[in-house]
This record gives C-alpha cells, structure tokens and sequence, in this order.
C-alpha cells in the first residue's frame, strides 16, 4: 500500500516550486496591471476615460465643444468611453491572467477562463 495514490516527494516539490513561480509572476502581473493606462473613448471622441489593468479610474478628458451639447448626450458619452475603458481593461487582465496560468483553468473568483 505504497502513498495511497498521493504524489511522491520529488513531484510535490517540483509542485510547491511551480506555485512558488506563479505567486511571483502575479505579483509582477499585478504591477503591472496597476501601472496600465487603458483609454476608452465615446464613438464620437468627445469623452476620453483612462483606467489602469485592474480597473482603477485615472482621468478623464473631455472635448470643450461638447459643453455646447445637452445633458443626456454628455451623459452618454461619457457612459460609452467608460464602458470601453473598462472593457479594454477586463480583457487585458484576463489575456496576462491566461498567459500567467498557462491557460489553466484554476477557478480563480473573478475570472472566468472558460472562454480561452
């Protein structure tokens, strides 16, 4: 009844090294996100919205022009930049999470890697 079907020393080690890496290089990922600049902008670049790889707001740029425009086309535009914005930077974090895990699927809360 030799380990009971448990990994032996060698492959738990190899294991706790590869997790070791991957801790490192997502921190380096996480830098790396944090110091992104993803600009989102509306479809008639009156509204322009920076967001950094994880989703932290950082500015926002707005036509001068667009002043002269009503209140729900402000409104709009600036929905529309920040949902680009944001899509831009949800994509980027699951590409580098994907590229980080070798696309492993580690159900991690948050990220769905199902679509990789």
């Amino acid at each position: 009844m030799a380990g009971f079907g448990l990994p032996n020393f060698g492959q738990l080690t190899e294991a706790f090294k590869k997790a070791k890496q991957i801790q490192q290089d997502a921190q380096k990922l996480q830098d790396e996100l944090e110091s992104m600049e993803i600009e989102g902008k509306s479809d008639d670049e009156m509204v322009k919205v920076w967001i950094s790889g994880n989703q932290l707001p950082l500015k926002v740029e707005v036509q001068e022009n667009i002043l002269n425009s009503d209140k729900e086309k402000i409104e709009q535009n600036i929905l529309q930049a920040i949902q680009k914005a944001h899509e831009l930077s949800t994509t980027t974090m699951k590409e580098r999470m994907n590229d980080l895990t070798g696309g492993l699927n580690l159900n991690l809360p948050g990220f769905d890697n199902s679509d990789s």
